[in-house]
């Protein structure tokens, strides 16, 4: 049998603990994160694209199922009606281009604000301007804030949710 990809569920919020132990078990392992950015700075910056589930690429008859049944912080690989359910290669290469899509925008967008809250644009052609948060979009890492030009009337304006910041209240 050859190499292939599983899901492993792990306990509840002990995904890097058993990434650490998957690796220096040399297994094949894929570990989506996502960088965020939290309200509260001590947090945690990166957080598991699939909370719980971590991907192993392994010939199971040579490594068998009890490594990951019995592995600290593991519950077993999904299985359906008792066979570990194998993950398309597709599957993983389209969840590695998504994670890496994220990435690439500044994460995701974890900040909490609402629609009226003051924000500062980090970069972009409109870096250094203040704007009113208006929404995040849905199904996107965009969101839209409204930018006050020369007149009153306020400017719509869509942007990658990572070119946007909190405006620090002094």
């Amino acid at each position: 049998m050859a190499e292939s990809w599983y899901a492993l569920r792990s306990k509840p919020r002990k995904e890097e603990v058993l990434w650490q132990q998957l690796l220096a078990r040399e297994v094949e392992v894929f570990f989506p994160r996502l960088k965020v950015n939290p309200v509260n700075p001590r947090s945690r910056k990166l957080r598991p694209y699939f909370p719980g589930y971590l991907f192993v690429q392994v010939d199971l008859e040579e490594v068998g199922l009890s490594i990951f049944k019995w592995m600290p912080h593991a519950i077993g690989l999904v299985s359906f009606d008792g066979e570990p359910a194998d993950v398309p290669d597709n599957l993983i290469h389209a969840v590695q281009k998504r994670v890496e899509e994220i990435a690439a925008v500044g994460g995701e967008f974890y900040d909490g604000l609402q629609p009226g809250d003051p924000v500062r644009i980090s970069n972009g052609p409109f870096a250094g301007y203040e704007a009113i948060f208006d929404m995040r979009l849905p199904g996107s890492e965009r969101v839209r804030v409204l930018i006050q030009m020369l007149s009153d009337r306020k400017l719509p304006v869509e942007l990658k949710a990572g070119q946007v910041e909190r405006k620090n209240k002094r």
